[in-house]
């Protein structure tokens, strides 16, 4: 007994002690929690200074955001578990297969990811106090539980809200929802630089955050991961279970743990009387989320939602006519957090256990994914994969394997090259693999909160076959075996012109004022067969550029592109060299719009295609001064999603025709499509379904408790459709004559009668995913991708965004031959 009480005792003074040494969030910043927004540089400093001075916690860098601010992440544990850390790692990995040997673990690993929406900025605040209170007051919980905070998935925009908010708020703060405070400016915080939506990054692994968060993800692959939230201020705290669609991956076991969770942190909202709603809105099924992708990698993977976001403030009143402040929103998101480590250490064993369970349990539909296509497109899926830590192996050559034919969408067979890429799902991440790669995305309800299809195959425009057998195949080593050398005799050099890489080395060449050209036609030159759309580069066209083919041969080697050398400019069939059917690129001035009325996502995806995929200049202009600027030395106007009507207006209208006319080149994109549809001087159409007369005015009578499913028919929020291409067109070179397009809106045009349709739809195919009822009948004889002669100039529709969250690789050379080849 003397020596229980001497236990207890050393634990409350040990406690007293820490908690002595260390200065709680208010202390260390100078100001209330909660009373102010943190920016980020204070935030580390109170992680590193925490670590500093608590045995319990050690924090680390993983990586830079663009704009050059630390990602960091905390690792909180007993002082044992952390002089252990290592062991304990790899022990868990084991678990999975990941790494060889018997695990013996008893330890659960929490990850808790904070403010990956830089103006839901209340959970970045609310890190530092679960940080306090786990190394101060819940220190027996981690006895057995790793923690892992990451205190902000997004610094970018977290202080492009948190310094904008801190300028403009009044003092004291404003509650009217009228407020200065509480009414962004464009493009938001919500996105990081480049104004991508981190949240829907985790698979596509576009951004440089999510890049640098996965190498450490991989590492831990925790059994719980909860990604933090806000919605709009009237709304009720919102924790899991999710909502349905369930992916069919999902155990009975995430689902059942996910809602004990919930439970859990219901009594403690209960206890406070916190309104909270469950079950509802934010499911389980798009797999690039911060709650599917961890929940697809074997963890409990929930997303918690806070009202507040970017109206929040300081304090708001909400509709309801209470005050909601950030001091609420702080305290509501440390409750769950701290609800949710409690519920892992309480349950340690079962997580671990249930954990193994999922990686030894690779019973699929399909055990084997073959993939056939250009070896750039390969090489890019691949760097996907390695990304994601996922295995793959090459085929052995010759042989023929059956299946699903995702190019044919039923049952084919696909014979084997030295390049055919085989992914299994009878590896650790095989749940994963199936998912990315099913042909069709099983959904038990079609009311979702995102897409409902991205298939890999579809959005790498590869060949491929699902088969439910296992094929083996050999890991091979990355060679380049491209090794061009100069030829000062030749009359040039050509290029292929098949993928992405090609645009990029063609605007390599470009920015070194190399003059390119590309044949209209296929022709035939020493002694190989070129498609239309491929590259000439004549010394006749660069007689004033020194060291021409030293320019030339260094470029293709640096970008891996095989030049076949021209002796003669004479083709053996087809246009020769100098053919009004080969025509001069140029080097082309382009500018897009950005600012009100534009899709800031959209806008973004363009600005990372020219600075981080295609190397090459363009410029923004804003909408809230396009109509003072001269157009006129600009050769492209990119005008990206968005709604124009009040941003541009008749004036800016009028501009962009007289551009065209004088020979510009428009390319329109998504909702853009929709604002230039019936204005005079344009034949693009909504294409729209004759309503029947008859019931026109015929009453509603609909349910109201179905209101939402009749309002479905009307969408299309993701699905993949298959399209008919007209690939004698510059539009499409590059591609076969079927192209599988993401469908992400239910506007949909009609086929054009003065212009060409390059990429259309006559009797619509919809390979996966969903389309309402009343969407798909909007997609018979529609356009995908188009173009229309305007006076000197041109006008190109891209009705679905080629670029769209930049994981759609198959869609990419269709924007840049809209740049380069369509004249």
């Amino acid at each position: 007994m003397k020596n229980k009480i001497l236990l207890i005792t050393f634990t409350f003074l040990s406690f007293l002690s820490l908690k002595a040494q260390v200065k709680s969030p208010s202390e260390f910043l100078g100001y209330e929690l909660g009373s102010q927004f943190s920016r980020h540089a204070d935030v580390v400093d109170y992680f590193e200074y925490i670590a500093e001075n608590s045995p319990l916690v050690t924090y680390h860098t993983y990586g830079k955001t663009n704009e050059r601010r630390p990602l960091t992440y905390a690792v909180i544990s007993t002082e044992e578990n952390l002089g252990n850390i290592e062991e304990i790692r790899k022990n868990h990995l084991r678990q999975t297969g990941i790494l060889d040997g018997n695990p013996t673990t008893d330890k659960a690993i929490v990850w808790l990811s904070y403010n990956v929406h830089g103006n839901e900025a209340s959970s970045t605040e609310a890190s530092m106090k679960t940080l306090y209170n786990l190394i101060t007051e819940k220190q027996d919980w981690l006895k057995n539980t790793i923690v892992i905070i990451d205190p902000c998935v997004n610094p970018d925009g977290r202080d492009r809200y948190a310094n904008w908010y801190n300028q403009v708020r009044q003092t004291p703060f404003s509650t009217s929802q009228d407020a200065a405070e509480h009414y962004e400016p464009w493009p938001g915080g919500r996105p990081n630089h480049y104004l991508y939506d981190l949240n829907r990054d985790w698979v596509w692994a576009t951004q440089v955050e999510t890049r640098s968060r996965l190498k450490i993800y991989n590492q831990w692959m925790p059994h719980i991961h909860v990604d933090f939230h806000e919605q709009g201020i009237n709304n009720p705290y919102y924790f899991a279970p999710a909502a349905e669609p369930f992916h069919d991956i999902i155990t009975p076991f995430q689902r059942d743990f996910q809602t004990r969770i919930g439970k859990n942190n219901a009594k403690y909202f209960d206890e406070e009387g916190w309104l909270f709603f469950t079950k509802e809105r934010f499911d389980l099924l798009y797999p690039s989320y911060g709650d599917t992708y961890p929940t697809y990698m074997g963890a409990i993977g929930m997303t918690y939602e806070q009202a507040g976001h970017g109206q929040g403030g300081l304090g708001i009143e909400t509709d309801q006519e209470s005050t909601l402040t950030l001091k609420d929103r702080i305290a509501h998101h440390f409750t769950t957090g701290i609800s949710t480590v409690e519920m892992a250490s309480k349950n340690a064993e079962e997580l671990a256990e249930e954990f193994s369970t999922y990686f030894n349990n690779l019973d699929r539909k399909y055990e084997t994914f073959a993939l056939n296509g250009d070896k750039d497109k390969i090489a890019d899926l691949k760097e996907l994969l390695d990304r994601h830590e996922i295995e793959y192996s090459t085929a052995n050559k010759g042989e023929k394997i059956s299946g699903y034919s995702f190019t044919d969408n039923k049952d084919g067979s696909l014979t084997t090259t030295d390049q055919t890429l085989l992914v299994s799902t009878q590896q650790p991440k095989g749940h994963m693999v199936e998912v990315l790669f099913e042909p069709k995305t099983k959904l038990n309800d079609s009311i979702t909160y995102d897409i409902t299809a991205w298939s890999l195959p579809y959005a790498y425009g590869l060949d491929a076959v699902a088969s439910s057998r296992s094929y083996s195949g050999k890991n091979t080593a990355e060679t380049s075996n491209i090794s061009n050398t100069v030829n000062a005799e030749g009359a040039g050099y050509i290029a292929n012109w098949n993928s992405l890489k090609d645009a990029e080395f063609l605007a390599a060449l470009l920015k070194q004022n190399v003059k390119v050209r590309f044949s209209e036609l296929p022709f035939t030159s020493a002694g190989k067969k070129f498609n239309a759309g491929s590259l000439i580069i004549t010394k006749s066209d660069n007689q004033k550029l020194t060291d021409f083919n030293e320019i030339v041969v260094e470029t293709a080697n640096d970008f891996e592109r095989e030049l076949t050398v021209a002796n003669t400019s004479f083709a053996s069939s087809g246009p020769d060299f100098g053919s009004p059917d080969v025509k001069l690129i140029g080097n082309p001035k382009i500018a897009m719009l950005r600012g009100e009325g534009t899709s800031s996502l959209n806008y973004g995806e363009i600005w990372y295609f020219f600075e981080q995929e295609l190397n090459y200049p363009v410029t923004a202009i804003g909408t809230e001064y396009f109509n003072r600027i001269d157009l006129s030395s600009y050769d492209v106007l990119i005008v990206p999603e968005g709604y124009y009507g009040s941003a541009l207006g008749n004036a800016g209208v009028n501009k962009i025709k007289d551009f065209v006319r004088g020979g510009g080149k428009m390319i329109t994109i998504g909702r853009s499509v929709g604002y230039f549809a019936g204005q005079d001087g344009f034949s693009i159409k909504k294409n729209r379904v004759e309503e029947n007369k008859e019931d026109a005015n015929s009453p509603n009578l609909t349910p109201y408790n179905m209101r939402t499913r009749e309002r479905i028919k009307g969408n299309s929020p993701g699905s993949i459709v298959k399209a008919t291409v007209d690939n004698t067109h510059p539009l499409a070179f590059g591609y076969d004559d079927t192209y599988f397009s993401l469908k992400l809106s239910s506007s949909n045009f009609g086929l054009l009668s003065n212009g060409y349709n390059v990429a259309y739809m006559q009797e619509p195919k919809v390979v996966s995913g969903f389309v309402g009822s009343e969407a798909y009948k909007t997609l018979e004889n529609s356009v995908v991708f188009a173009q229309e002669n305007m006076g000197r100039g041109s006008v190109i529709y891209m009705v679905d965004n080629p670029l769209f969250r930049s994981f759609w690789q198959n869609g990419k050379l269709f924007f840049a031959n809209a740049l380069f080849m369509v004249k």
